[in-house]
């Protein structure tokens, strides 16, 4: 029974390794190969070897533009002349009115009415049309469901998507041929697609990585879900950090509860400290999403931690409304 389990997760790993590989031939071509820097100040911190890959550099300012390029181009011509619709308070908004543009189709986006001022003007510049909804999910779904209903367009989620996560696992793939050897990779988790992604990946080619998710304590529906062995949802959840603000779907549960070796939680006081650590040592933007897998290796438990001597960690964005810093 056993060797059973053992062969159907190789499978999986297997088939969704081949699928990230196929997401980079088509779409690498298109995005930015973004760097990964180092920082004596933040290593002096952590107490180890942090190798950061800067997603903040990627286009339209973050690692979600890989997914939705990803999904977009996926589509066969039939699907894509109805054009596509997501949901999103802002950087896969970004990354699909993008990928949209690019293959010359109509994008609808639900936003919700607080969203940040420089995303939402960024996404209109892309071309997409803006159905605007309360910052709540009932609304959300309302909203999007007529959205749908009126222009046939096809839906891509933001997270919970093959074609996204596929996407999404391509930050790995470079980042292994960047930094070959690591111990661990800290991500942020919002809605699963990006830790999904880095997980499949790094099981499939380097299963001695251990895979390290961060969410903000007031979003945290994948610790407590990964504490109680099913799906929880956080009802209202609440954070700086507002691209976290969504929770896991029905695919991204099933591969961080069964491939994502624990998610730690950080506290919005902290994710402000880290993200104005970076700005200030490092000289690069990164917003509160991303400044959470900082928060996480500063952390005094995270430094007391041995055996991860090479560290990993995605940062995911930097996109920043500049009229409305946390400090």
């Amino acid at each position: 029974m056993v060797k059973d389990e053992s062969c159907r997760v190789e499978s999986c790993l297997a088939t969704g390794l081949s699928q990230v590989q196929y997401a980079t031939k088509r779409i690498s071509e298109l995005l930015q190969l973004t760097p990964v820097l180092t920082s004596h100040s933040v290593e002096s911190l952590c107490g180890r070897r942090v190798f950061m890959k800067c997603e903040n550099f990627q286009r339209t300012g973050s690692f979600k533009v890989r997914g939705a390029l990803n999904a977009v181009l996926s589509l066969d011509s039939n699907q894509a002349r109805k054009g596509v619709l997501t949901a999103s308070s802002g950087n896969f908004a970004l990354g699909l009115a993008w990928a949209a543009r690019h293959r010359g189709i109509p994008v609808h986006v639900v936003m919700p009415t607080d969203v940040a001022r420089v995303k939402r003007a960024a996404v209109e510049s892309f071309g997409a049309i803006i159905h605007p909804c309360e910052p709540n999910l009932v609304d959300r779904d309302k909203v999007g469901q007529v959205v749908r209903d009126e222009t046939e367009t096809i839906f891509i989620s933001s997270h919970d998507h093959p074609d996204v996560i596929a996407g999404q696992g391509t930050v790995m793939l470079e980042l292994l041929k960047q930094v070959p050897s690591l111990d661990a990779i800290v991500a942020p988790v919002g809605g699963g697609g990006l830790i999904s992604g880095i997980a499949i990946v790094a099981k499939a080619l380097r299963p001695a990585i251990r895979i390290i998710g961060v969410e903000p304590a007031g979003a945290a529906d994948a610790a407590r879900s990964k504490a109680e062995g099913h799906l929880v949802l956080e009802p209202n959840p609440q954070t700086i950090a507002k691209g976290l603000l969504v929770g896991l779907g029905e695919t991204t549960w099933c591969i961080v509860r069964d491939l994502v070796d624990e998610v730690v939680i950080v506290d919005d006081d902290a994710i402000v400290r880290a993200m104005r650590l970076v700005w200030e040592r490092m000289k690069i933007i990164i917003e509160p999403s991303a400044a959470v897998a900082v928060a996480a290796i500063v952390s005094p438990e995270f430094r007391g931690r041995v055996g991860l001597d090479r560290v990993g960690v995605v940062l995911s964005g930097g996109n920043v409304d500049l009229d409305d810093l946390p400090w």
